[in-house]
């Protein structure tokens, strides 16, 4: 057992300690696994994940546990960050557990309070990147950008290989990727870059230039390429992995160099209506059964004692693009602004604008 490991178990036995003593502000300690005993009713899950991994963890936590009944709201992160701060604003609480796509955004909930603190026991297996120091969040799964390519239009040799491939005039027009105002994986992807030196607001621009379009939604976007409508785009492993599996012709390429892994946080809900049930689902999703579900749907497991599927945690870390958490968060609104200036173009608005030409000359 390393250091961090010994240094993590003593430190959830004095918080225990401090907590039994009533110290006040702590956050919950780790307990023994709960008895099925006095465990009812309902937990609800607010959550950006696709639905199909949604429904996979709920089957295996109703399994598990058949006296709780797992309720969800799924949308995108933006929507289910949104119905939470109303919530939250209103004192109407109805989320115990919320689990969208980037750490960025868990660093404003944990600013506005919108957090419980809580220690998982499943947390000692568990990178101590994919956590909150003070235990407000943590990372359920991870996943990461990639190039992905239609495999009727597009052969594994002649795939973008990096980022910047993605500038080639070869690609003029033929390129896709979701509206960062409604992923929040994209919208740290975005941020990743324009807060690095080598790619900034310039590479944008020029994606831009290239005729990059933006999709309301990653589902629209993994099914424009699956469709040929495009045939790159950028795009999420996990989904573009499901669709292969499926039958359908796309496929990915991960970066050569600079990925951006995500681990995608949970948190508890301050002042969640179910905090007792919510605990337990948060830790059946860390637990390995939870995980295990996870990678079946081609997403990496957090934890230091589960493989990992396609790639393995550390090939996608030992060529991460370098990234500063804090800064991102900081940034992130200024990002959007910057963002937004290059008037990307969803393709049903694009379709419009050269129409409109037509209709303006017959007229």
């Amino acid at each position: 057992m390393n250091a961090y490991r010994i240094f993590k178990r003593i430190a959830a036995c004095l918080i225990l300690v401090c907590c039994t003593a009533g110290c006040a502000g702590s956050p919950r300690p780790a307990e023994a696994p709960p008895s099925m005993a006095g465990y009812s009713g309902t937990v609800t899950l607010y959550c950006s994940m696709q639905e199909e991994e949604i429904q996979a963890i709920k089957e295996g936590f109703e399994a598990k546990y058949p006296q709780i009944t797992m309720n969800y709201f799924f949308a995108g992160t933006n929507k289910v960050l949104t119905k939470l701060a109303t919530e939250m604003q209103s004192g109407e609480i109805s989320a115990d557990l919320v689990w969208t796509g980037a750490p960025s955004d868990y660093r404003k909930l944990k600013e506005n309070r919108y957090l419980s603190p809580y220690i998982s026991p499943q947390a000692i297996n568990i990178n101590e990147a994919f956590m909150d120091e003070h235990h407000y969040y943590i990372g359920g799964r991870l996943m990461s950008a990639v190039i992905a390519y239609n495999t009727d239009l597009v052969s594994k040799e002649d795939a973008p290989r990096t980022w910047d491939d993605l500038l080639d005039p070869r690609w003029n027009g033929q390129i896709v990727m979701t509206d960062p105002g409604s992923s929040g994986s994209i919208k740290y992807f975005v941020g990743a870059l324009m807060n690095s030196p080598a790619y900034g607001t310039a590479y944008f621009e020029r994606l831009r230039e290239n005729g990059c379009m933006l999709e309301s939604n990653s589902t629209a976007t993994h099914l424009q390429v699956a469709h040929g409508t495009y045939a790159v785009g950028i795009c999420m492993d996990y989904i573009v992995s499901n669709m292969e599996e499926a039958g359908e012709p796309i496929s990915f390429r991960l970066p050569e160099r600079d990925t951006v892994p995500i681990y995608s946080p949970m948190g508890l809900v301050a002042g969640c209506p179910n905090e007792r049930n919510g605990r337990l689902l948060y830790d059946y999703i860390l637990s390995k059964e939870g995980q295990t579900i996870l990678t079946e749907h081609h997403l990496h497991s957090i934890r230091d004692d589960l493989g990992n599927t396609p790639d393995s945690i550390q090939t996608v870390l030992d060529s991460r693009l370098p990234v500063n958490e804090q800064e991102i968060s900081d940034t992130m609104e200024d990002v959007m602004d910057r963002f937004d200036s290059f008037l990307f173009v969803a393709p049903t608005l694009y379709l419009i604008l050269q129409v409109l030409p037509i209709f303006t000359t017959i007229s």
